[in-house]
């Protein structure tokens, strides 16, 4: 069965209503965090919360906003955009944190080690290189964000999310996201149903 290629979603736009959404329906019976893949029930533990894959401040300045705030108000793209449950993923609070609004590569040297788990984070590059378990899942909400709402994501940067998606291929939970986000928002994130186009994309 062929499946449907959408561009952005236009029905969320309120971000409020996606954490809705999130908690209630995409994982109404708990799952696992992003970068660290420790596993949470149906009730919330206060050490996780939720993680925009593209980072939201490269989308405000994409813009030409002050600040999200700004953005909220001026421009109505941006509400869906920030809305948009394909680019939300359930993560610890403190990876998060670290995460900031670093881009994703390959980082060399400093390590930081959280538990059983590794999050590597090189602070003057301000590059973040999840645990490879990750790295798929990164890399597809990147280029689905990118492709669908017109956000530029860097050629080196580019070429390693490719890379991270061909060797780190969707999960049966990744498309189990798919299809019940297609269900909330009208839209599925085409390069889950077909990895091999993120490097058709990064060449023309």
């Amino acid at each position: 069965m062929n499946k449907k290629i959408n561009n952005g979603q236009t029905q969320i736009s309120s971000y409020q209503k996606s954490l809705r959404l999130f908690w209630r329906e995409l994982y109404s019976t708990g799952g696992k965090t992003l970068y660290s893949q420790q596993e949470f029930g149906p009730n919330k533990p206060d050490w996780i919360n939720i993680e925009h894959i593209f980072p939201m401040a490269w989308v405000v300045n994409a813009l030409k906003c002050e600040d999200r705030r700004d953005c909220r108000y001026r421009n109505k793209q941006f509400n869906f955009i920030e809305s948009d449950l394909h680019n939300l993923y359930p993560s610890r609070r403190d990876l998060n944190l670290l995460r900031a609004s670093h881009g994703f590569g390959k980082v060399k040297g400093e390590i930081r080690l959280f538990g059983s788990y590794n999050f590597k984070i090189d602070k003057k590059r301000r590059i973040v290189e999840p645990a490879p378990a990750s790295q798929g899942e990164v890399a597809r909400a990147m280029f689905h964000m990118s492709t669908s709402y017109d956000l530029k994501i860097f050629s080196r940067q580019a070429e390693t999310l490719a890379y991270w998606s061909k060797v780190d291929q969707p999960s049966k939970e990744e498309m189990r996201r798919n299809d019940l986000i297609e269900q909330l928002q009208g839209t599925r994130n085409r390069f889950i149903d077909y990895p091999k186009e993120i490097e058709i994309s990064i060449k023309s």
